[in-house]
């Protein structure tokens, strides 16, 4: 089983770092390929570089010719671009914010998301409730840290721990990595908080590789019927 994992940003080192989680959760026999827009933001941190990175992405998915792929997993949370990627391709489309939730579902009661900046709370929110599972989260909390601020390890902790410790306060009895760029810390933040800490890679892979094994695709009626046929200009070459 080959599974594609798409970046939301440029940066290749994040890609490299998100592969390399997925990897980590991957069953033995799948394999795991990184996809890196090749325009867009550097980061994405809020609306205007959330519908950017949707674009490219949906770009880079529309012009890959790397090997074959089972299943893509979308690895920015709350970012958009789901519902397009699963008219664009013929195989099962994982976003992360919505495995990680429904995961934390199958947890407990009441989830809370802990996120880089307070500015993507309201696109997360919305992820979730197109994706039917707002209503059990109580909270998107920030740690204050950019998207690009992440690969300072020891300052990311503690970020994290902070704003773990007060989505727990706020009820939550599971928490989510609200950024693919914070896989890795789910085992050091379960240890000091006490809750279950779903990371959106791991389970993003998991559920695309249980959708490939049932053999089961994305429905063709409906809202996510394949695109009309009609010119699409994708911008200027």
């Amino acid at each position: 089983m080959r599974i594609l994992v798409t970046n939301c940003n440029t940066t290749q080192s994040m890609t490299d770092e998100i592969v390399r989680g997925a990897r980590d959760a991957a069953s033995p026999g799948t394999t795991v390929e990184g996809l890196t827009p090749s325009w867009g933001p550097d980061s994405v941190e809020g609306w205007l570089d959330s519908y950017l990175s949707a674009a490219a992405v949906l770009d880079a998915l529309r012009t890959y010719e790397g090997p074959a792929y089972d299943a893509v997993v979308m690895a920015g949370f709350g970012e958009h671009g789901r519902e397009g990627a699963r008219e664009l391709v013929d195989v099962p489309v994982v976003d992360i914010t919505e495995a990680a939730a429904h995961l934390a579902c199958l947890l407990g009661r009441r989830y809370a998301v802990v996120t880089t900046l307070d500015r993507s709370r309201g696109q997360i929110e919305d992820s979730l409730h197109t994706a039917g599972v707002g209503a059990h989260c109580v909270a998107v909390v920030g740690t204050g840290l950019g998207v690009l601020e992440l690969g300072d390890a020891a300052r990311t902790t503690d970020a994290f721990l902070t704003a773990a410790r007060t989505a727990r306060d706020a009820g939550a009895e599971v928490l989510v990595l609200g950024c693919a760029g914070m896989t890795g810390l789910e085992r050091a933040v379960r240890d000091a908080v006490g809750v279950p800490v779903v990371d959106g890679v791991g389970a993003g892979v998991r559920l695309a590789e249980s959708l490939v094994a049932l053999g089961l695709g994305t429905s063709r009626v409906g809202g996510y019927a394949r695109p009309r046929d009609k010119r699409r200009s994708w911008g200027r070459r």
